[in-house]
């Protein structure tokens, strides 16, 4: 049922799935109350340019600001910046938000989740996760006198961090728990390449191992492996994934395993919908949930979502896309890549490094991948997309 014009929309979460949501329901000509709630104090931001650009200085932090001023004027929205959720009463739609009850018609979850730090360390300052502005300003100062650093986690995050310190020419020490480099939806898949491509960019790689302890000494943090070596580092950068940011839903009564349940269109319960990396939608009604932690998925979510609350239509299941950039190389992923499905190249070469491959389940093109070939990685989508049962639809363009 579409949403009525004096709906009270509550969004908490103001990074970029919260923001696209009240600019979506504004675009679908939603013109009642909207109330956003965000933890930071900040302007809405852009979470990507973190590891890369901010991180090595070419971009001033207000260049991730998702929309200037004038911009969130225009939206006409009740903002609540630097103000956080601790509860909610799904039976009388009500949050609490710094001990403020709100009430509700609509309310859209978009909390994200936040960074794990490493078991025992507790807040040493040289030791670092990477989530916010706050968190790369601090990062920065301490780069400033570092010549090395140790990056612990070796997924998407972990990669472009190093990637961003070897551009800013420090050495880099690359540790990761299990013996492969992940780089999201691609799984192992790429995990050699990505292995190449940082040693080519001297960075130091070491998987298969945990980080048992790490100690202060001077200036620099030791830390000790499981395997017994032991690596210095002026500064210690945690990227070990994250937890959905669901504290305050606890007594809610909502589905919390690993984030906030939903069904295909990311409602949760009645008139709670939630979006982005702390969000599990069931895509299919064959398929499992499944939570992802990039901007596209949140942002598309959010644009789902909106569609619905404004038009009571769902949207179409959107095919999920994922990209990085490492070292100046370009990786691009459409689809899904199944575990037991090998990478087969359809345009360039695996071996030159610049190529994109198709997996195929069952003779059916599942997820396409692109290194350095942008543009036949765009043309290559259109096999996914024609593999895809309905009501699949492909990422705009």
């Amino acid at each position: 049922m579409p949403l009525d014009a004096s709906a009270r929309v509550v969004i908490v979460g103001a990074s970029a799935g919260g923001l696209t949501t009240a600019e979506a329901l504004r675009h679908e000509g939603f013109k009642g109350p909207i109330t956003l709630v965000g933890d930071e104090a900040r302007p809405p931001y852009r979470r990507p340019p973190l590891s890369k650009q901010v991180l090595t200085g070419e971009w001033p932090s207000e260049r991730t600001h998702l929309l200037d001023a004038s911009g969130l004027n225009d939206l006409d929205l009740r903002l609540m910046l630097g103000r956080r959720a601790s509860e909610l009463d799904v039976a009388a739609h009500r949050l609490v938000v710094d001990g403020d009850p709100i009430a509700y018609d609509v309310l859209v979850i978009a909390t994200g989740v936040r960074a794990h730090q490493l078991p025992g360390v507790g807040d040493v300052p040289d030791i670092h996760t990477l989530r916010t502005l706050d968190d790369v300003d601090a990062i920065r100062v301490g780069l400033e006198t570092a010549t090395r650093i140790a990056v612990v986690g070796a997924g998407v995050l972990g990669s472009e961090i190093a990637s961003a310190a070897r551009h800013l020419g420090l050495g880099v020490v690359l540790i990761g728990r299990t013996g492969t480099l992940r780089l999201g939806q691609a799984g192992d898949h790429l995990s050699d390449l990505i292995e190449d491509l940082h040693r080519t960019h001297e960075v130091d790689v070491r998987t298969g191992v945990d980080v048992l302890d790490v100690a202060g000494a001077g200036r620099q943090q030791v830390l000790t492996l499981s395997n017994g070596e032991v690596v210095e580092a002026d500064l210690v950068i945690v990227a070990i994934g994250g937890t959905p940011s669901t504290e305050w839903l606890a007594d809610s009564g909502l589905d919390l395993s690993d984030g906030v349940v939903c069904d295909a269109t990311g409602l949760a319960a009645a008139d709670v919908y939630a979006i982005g990396d702390v969000a599990q939608w069931r895509q299919q009604a064959d398929c499992p949930v499944s939570r992802a932690e990039h901007h596209l998925n949140a942002t598309e979510q959010a644009l789902a979502v909106a569609h619905l609350l404004v038009t009571g239509e769902p949207s179409e299941p959107v095919v999920p896309f994922f990209w990085s950039e490492l070292h100046g190389t370009r990786i691009q992923v459409y689809g899904r890549l199944p575990a037991h499905c090998p990478l087969e190249a359809i345009a360039g070469d695996m071996t030159d490094r610049r190529f994109v491959a198709a997996s195929r389940d069952d003779g059916r093109v599942t997820g396409v991948v692109g290194w350095n070939m942008p543009r036949e990685f765009r043309d290559a989508r259109v096999l996914v997309d024609a593999s895809m049962p309905a009501p699949y639809q492909g990422v705009p363009s």
